[in-house]
């Protein structure tokens, strides 16, 4: 016990020091967190003696970060993306495992090692991307919100392809059917067991924990493990388990109670998870395989972004979407590892396909976390030539203003507290308004109330042409993020808008860059807050000093 805490201890300040550098250096600071692994690990320093303490800590902030994805769905975002979602899933399972296959046999491959690579080629880590996209605030975006869906698909996917290539050593020749079989028997009962959870279980249970603050996060986290342990039990995963324990509490009152509660306990143990990632990679079996490695790496990295483009783009769905949703598949999962592990230790493959599983993974985790951390001025540089997959009319995002709506003279982009509140103000005094949200669930509580509403992206540049931009007469924004903003006042002006911006200031640093942006109004709701509670108590005061 002494060891494992000395060596957790060391890990955590190595971690503290790398991850400081790191942000010195604009770094990801999931790379940081890998190399510390990597340095600690057998390969390099061998710190790390003691696997098992670090492997708990790993898969619990795994099902923390699982559970937390799962408790931001509700029933009607699934209605309304699940379809998109398990089209792009098997779209791009299906297109990938083909031509990597293919891929695999014009490198010299024999037919059960290209299976096994083109198999390996297809998973992208939930865990990886989900926390980049909760980084980067993008996580309930719709490219976001698709991405998660479809990550979750192939989640299961993975699950299916380890339980059917296990049926390969059996002498039964409908192994492989009575697993899906048995698979699909599971998925049914967990569904209803589930189901009858959320309905009777769960609405009382959290009315009672809900009277400690302490209580909820103990049971949430409680929650969220139980129910990965048990995805274990029934021949899933424990991410799957773990997500679907989100999932049960997504409609629930207290659901962003728990979520706010529990962003720095997952953020601290996924720190494990990086570090034991990078200390179980094997480089012993990297000679003689760097040629492969880089030419299916780029099969990754370019190759399943473009799949996923593809078919986002023949559903309707605009090229910008497409495009950030096809970056978080520019990687393999750790999962292909553990894939292409099982198929050695049955004997289809050698060590020598493990550590080029290994390389693809390390290649292409650190080339896709760049990607995504830059994927809007990627964007910009590539999008002219991304017109291919758009269709003429992506009616999938397209507005349309009927006749009964009237113009809107306002547009107000964030449909936050701010925000949302300033709309319903302007609609109470009869001005006809537009929100703009890049979250769903924003738009819907905002048309839910009546307010005219629609979801949208401030930093799509080409997003105001779709936009009723001739009638209105103010622009508002309520964003906090500045270059946002800035960005946002550009694309207004290159598409004709003439009329005037409002942008709110959250820092005093923000004031002059907007101005400069070329903003007319500029509102400031902490200092203008304070000054009217300041006025408001002054003249309290006043009046209870003045005599009667």
């Amino acid at each position: 016990m002494t060891d494992a805490f000395q060596e957790i201890a060391l890990l955590l300040a190595a971690a503290a020091s790398i991850g400081a550098l790191a942000i010195r250096l604009r770094q990801p600071l999931i790379l940081a967190y890998i190399m510390v692994g990597i340095l600690a690990g057998p390969v390099a320093l061998g710190w790390i003696t003691v696997h098992d303490p670090l492997d708990l800590l790993a898969q619990v902030g795994v099902a923390v970060l699982l559970f937390t994805v799962g408790l931001k769905l509700d029933l009607h975002l699934v209605r309304r993306l699940g379809a998109v979602a398990l089209a792009t899933g098997l779209g791009q399972l299906f297109f990938t495992i083909l031509f990597g296959y293919l891929l695999g046999l014009a490198l010299g491959m024999d037919h059960l090692k290209a299976i096994y690579i083109a198999v390996a080629l297809t998973f992208s880590s939930t865990i990886i991307i989900v926390k980049l996209l909760s980084d980067k605030k993008e996580l309930d975006s719709l490219h976001g919100r698709i991405a998660v869906g479809f990550l979750i698909v192939q989640d299961i996917a993975v699950l299916i392809a380890m339980m059917t290539m296990s049926t390969l050593n059996m002498a039964e020749a409908d192994g492989i059917a009575a697993t899906l079989g048995m698979i699909t028997l599971k998925l049914a009962v967990a569904g209803l067991l589930l189901t009858a959870v959320m309905r009777y279980v769960l609405p009382r249970l959290l009315d009672l924990v809900a009277r400690s603050q302490e209580l909820m996060l103990l049971f949430a986290i409680a929650w969220g493990v139980a129910l990965a342990s048990l995805g274990e039990m029934f021949g899933f995963s424990k991410e799957v388990g773990a997500f679907l324990a989100g999932f049960a509490l997504a409609t629930s009152p207290y659901r962003e109670a728990m979520s706010g509660r529990l962003n720095p306990v997952r953020d601290f143990l996924l720190l494990f998870f990086f570090l034991d990632l990078g200390a179980r990679l094997e480089f012993e079996a990297f000679e003689g395989q760097i040629v492969a490695a880089l030419v299916l790496s780029a099969f990754v990295l370019i190759g399943n972004p473009i799949i996923v483009m593809a078919i986002m783009g023949y559903m309707g769905y605009r090229k910008r979407t497409g495009f950030m949703a096809g970056l978080t598949v520019a990687q393999i999962s750790e999962f292909s590892i553990v894939f292409v592990a099982m198929g050695m230790s049955m004997g289809h493959v050698g060590g020598d396909t493990l550590g080029l599983v290994t390389l693809i993974g390390l290649v292409t985790i650190s080339v896709c976390t760049y990607l995504v951390l830059n994927s809007q001025s990627l964007y910009e540089k590539l999008k002219l030539s991304l017109s291919v997959f758009e269709r003429r009319i992506p009616f999938r995002e397209q507005m349309t203003i009927s006749e009964s709506e009237p113009m809107p003279t306002v547009i107000v982009f964030g449909l936050g507290r701010y925000g949302g509140r300033l709309m319903q103000r302007l609609s109470d005094q009869d001005i006809s308004t537009l929100g703009v949200d890049f979250d769903p669930e924003a738009v819907r509580r905002a048309r839910h109330h009546g307010l005219n509403s629609r979801f949208g992206d401030a930093e799509d540049a080409e997003f105001p042409a779709s936009l009723p931009l001739a009638e209105v007469r103010w622009v508002v924004s309520t964003l906090h993020d500045t270059s946002i903003n800035c960005a946002l006042i550009n694309a207004l002006r290159e598409h004709g808008y003439t009329g005037p911006v409002a942008i709110t200031a959250h820092s005093e640093e923000s004031i002059d860059m907007l101005n400069k942006a070329g903003a007319e109004l500029i509102f400031h709701p902490y200092f203008d807050a304070a000054e009217y509670a300041a006025d408001k108590l002054q003249h309290i005061l006043r009046e209870k000093e003045t005599p009667v």
